[in-house]
């Protein structure tokens, strides 16, 4: 890369690129070579390097011609269509075309929690990189066993013992009488089921209630810092060990009755721990309750407590609810005294969101529920008089179809983990169009962004699963998910100063505004037909069955840096802020990014004995750094841009246009996180249950109190700063700036594999924020 330009260079020419990518993406280059560039025998994967690797993988899997991977090739060089992140990472690896890695390729799976093997597949999923939703309501949690007999676990031996050629890959295990060893394998599956088969223990009827001796060994466990070769990174297994009985003091409060619903997520959430520890940088996860769990809408309440000499802390043994997020599944209309209970607790915790399950099993149904009006009757049969007689309904409207995928099509509320995308036992591929690189006025590079991102995901629905209930569900159902980031950012060069003007008057229904919100819903109503048309066309030219929805809107949090985009449907934070991002400290791309000129700190985990934060980024006690990179939005400079507080915008114009999204592009559902204030709690919680009572598309929604001025934490994420400030910070990283080349620094420090690999398994801002404690 070369020297940044000046402002007016960038202003200029605000199309200029240097390097691989815009000039607007300052963060490019640390988040590319961190999270999607590959070690290969010659050295890290340049972006073209990625491109040609990933494109191949698409040409064997979607059996594309020339012409069409000419033509993704080219959306990708110019960041205009991307496939999804698990793609840009896995795609084309000779790992990902072996069936039993095939769900590694998706961000989002959901799974019913109904047996012990659900359990074992949601780690499975979890250790590939998948993010991970879980319907845990009554109706499906009862088909799981009675928890029988207590577990002791004797002995968990260390790890990284057995030299590297004499490991077993495979979990093997004995039994003599009520005694047990487990010998975990050197392989993901050895590790889960090495953990699956305690589960099956605690309720395998052969050992009559008696209490199960169980000794562990982990020999064959590679150590620390071993490469894996096929997925990539580095080994961590230093929570594998904690894992056998944490499990078992969970199994064994539950003895002589089945799991509650927070019992069954502590073990989901338990083997998430583990993987957050090894390869995968953060879990995923969503879990959803019923309406009327009390015990699970109140899991997380008090998770910090304090201790006689006034310290807090987490309660141990919960805190592996952080693993997910949680929402309260609604499958009648809520009252106005519950929507309003729900988002006065989300301002105080983060925690009590609700899902208006009706609305996403219509949508899932769109191939049957081809009208709003049908879609309408449905929801008001479903909502008056229950899941049953809605079933009837279709059945005798739209049948006859068996009462396996009767029970699915009902079942289609499943989320996963940030809530864009819905179904039952689900995977789902998601593309990313970066509407910030395409000119508003261009129509024909609109349509074909959103064409390459339609073609890309629909290759990936010739994958064939190996485990039934996922094979048997995308043969139902199968689903693709074409998603966009930068769409504030599109409006803007679209319609000017004027538009940013009537979002800070909270997009008013004026005359001005009505001609705003008929523009935006041309733009948005024409993708999503150029979306279903390519969609449609490629299954129908494959022999596959057709999506019966095809568009969402992801978060975007990390693809967006790739751009400078603002993520998915949001305002960015200001015009300009610093951007923090994490890295392991002595992370090789975090050098690189020292001697490009950024600044490095550590991370608000890092303190002294006395709770001040670290300032020292080589201090012995930090372990973990954030690279602080001045940004500047696109349209920074547009005359009047400057006058606008973006972070003056109100909830209530935030839920309009993310309405506007629902109702006019997204078919699955609209990823969101609406940030408020206390005093717009009553009006929010207003426009939300009006939604859901008079049929608007409203399915749920992240809601997130707003933090002023840096107030709350310290380092957060995003920090925003004014235009002077922003110009010193920048001359600043050139006078530190020692290689104007960032792939050149790179190669300085980069002796070996990332300790973390490969994209999250969720991509929002708000997974980014700390967890809010209580004040002492």
């Amino acid at each position: 890369m070369t020297l940044t330009p000046s402002r007016t260079e960038v202003a200029a020419n605000d199309r200029a690129r240097f390097g691989d990518f815009p000039i607007t993406a300052p963060a490019a280059n640390p988040v590319f070579y961190r999270t999607y560039s590959r070690r290969t025998p010659e050295g890290r994967e340049s972006w073209s390097q990625v491109g040609e690797r990933n494109l191949n993988g698409l040409r064997r899997l979607g059996h594309l011609n020339d012409e069409e991977v000419a033509f993704l090739a080219r959306m990708q060089a110019t960041k205009t269509a991307l496939p999804s992140g698990r793609w840009l990472w896995i795609g084309g690896t000779d790992w990902i075309e072996q069936p039993i890695n095939f769900s590694g390729a998706y961000n989002c799976t959901s799974t019913n929690l109904v047996d012990w093997d659900a359990f074992g597949l949601m780690m499975d999923l979890a250790m590939m990189g998948c993010g991970t939703g879980a319907i845990i309501e009554p109706h499906l949690i009862d088909r799981l066993p009675q928890i029988r007999n207590p577990i002791t676990v004797l002995n968990v031996s260390d790890i990284g013992v057995t030299p590297a050629g004499s490991r077993q890959d495979a979990c093997t295990h004995s039994i003599e009488g009520n005694q047990v060893k487990i010998k975990v394998g050197d392989t993901r599956r050895g590790w889960v089921d090495s953990y699956q088969l305690m589960l099956e223990l605690s309720s395998d009827a052969r050992f009559k209630g008696q209490t199960v001796e169980v000794e562990v060994d982990l020999s064959d466990v590679r150590p620390v810092g071993e490469t894996l070769k096929g997925f990539g990174g580095m080994a961590n297994p230093v929570k594998l060990k904690d894992l056998y009985h944490r499990v078992s003091k969970l199994l064994n409060k539950a003895v002589g009755r089945q799991l509650s619903s927070v019992e069954c997520c502590l073990l989901i959430d338990e083997a998430a721990v583990t993987i957050v520890a090894g390869n995968i940088r953060r879990s995923a996860g969503m879990r959803q309750f019923a309406a009327d769990d009390q015990a699970a809408s109140s899991a997380k309440d008090n998770l910090w407590q304090q201790d006689d000499q006034g310290n807090w802390r987490i309660d141990p043994d919960r805190d592996a609810l952080r693993m997910a997020n949680h929402t309260r599944v609604y499958h009648t209309r809520p009252c106005k005294e519950v929507v309003l209970a729900a988002v006065t607790k989300q301002f105080h915790s983060g925690e009590g969101a609700i899902q208006f399950a009706p609305e996403a099993i219509a949508r899932s149904n769109a191939d049957l529920l081809s009208t709003a009006e049908l879609r309408r009757e449905f929801i008001e049969i479903y909502c008056d008089q229950g899941r049953e007689e809605a079933g009837r309904w279709l059945q005798l409207n739209h049948g006859p179809m068996d009462e396996a995928e009767l029970a699915h099509r009902l079942g289609r509320y499943g989320l996963n983990p940030c809530g864009e995308i819905l179904g039952a036992d689900f995977h789902c591929n998601l593309a990313e169009i970066h509407l910030n690189q395409i000119d508003p006025s261009d129509h024909q590079a609109q349509d074909d962004a959103f064409r390459a991102g339609a073609l890309s995901v629909a290759c990936l629905l010739n994958h064939r699963f190996e485990v039934e209930r996922y094979r048997q569900s995308r043969a139902w159902d199968p689903i693709v998910g074409v998603s966009f980031t930068g769409l504030f950012d599109f409006f803007v060069h679209a319609f000017g100063s004027d538009w940013l003007r009537w979002w800070e008057a909270g997009r008013p229904d004026t005359a001005q505004g009505q001609k705003f919100k008929e523009q935006e819903a041309s733009y948005l109503s024409r993708w999503k037909t150029v979306v279903n048309e390519t969609v449609w066309d490629y299954c129908d030219r494959h022999g596959l069955r057709r999506p019966n929805r095809c568009t969402t809107v992801q978060p975007a949090g990390t693809k967006s840096l790739l751009t400078g985009a603002a993520p998915g449907w949001h305002p960015p934070k200001a015009q300009r802020f610093i951007r923090r991002i994490t890295f392991r400290k002595n992370d090789p791309v975090a050098m690189a990014c020292m001697d490009y000129g950024y600044t490095i700190v550590p991370s608000q985990s890092d303190k002294d004995d006395e709770g001040r934060l670290l300032n020292d980024p080589f201090d012995p006690r930090c372990t973990e750094w954030l690279v602080e990179i001045p940004t500047e939005v696109s349209w920074a400079n547009l005359p009047g841009a400057d006058a606008v507080d973006i972070n003056g915008f109100s909830a209530m114009a935030q839920f309009d246009f993310y309405m506007q999204v629902q109702s006019h592009y997204t078919a699955h559902n609209t990823s969101a996180t609406i940030e408020f204030r206390e005093h717009e709690i009553e009006p929010l919680a207003d426009a939300l249950h009006k939604a859901m009572d008079d049929g608007e598309g409203y399915i749920s929604a992240a809601l997130l109190a707003r933090f002023d001025a840096n107030a709350t934490f310290p380092r957060l994420p995003f920090e925003p700063i004014d235009a002077e400030t922003y110009e010193q910070l920048q001359a600043d990283v050139v006078k530190r700036r020692v290689s104007n080349e960032f792939f050149d620094a790179l190669k300085r420090y980069d002796q070996g594999e990332l300790t973390e690999a490969g994209p999250a398994g969720c991509d929002s801002d708000k997974c980014l924020l700390p967890l809010a404690k209580p004040e002492s």
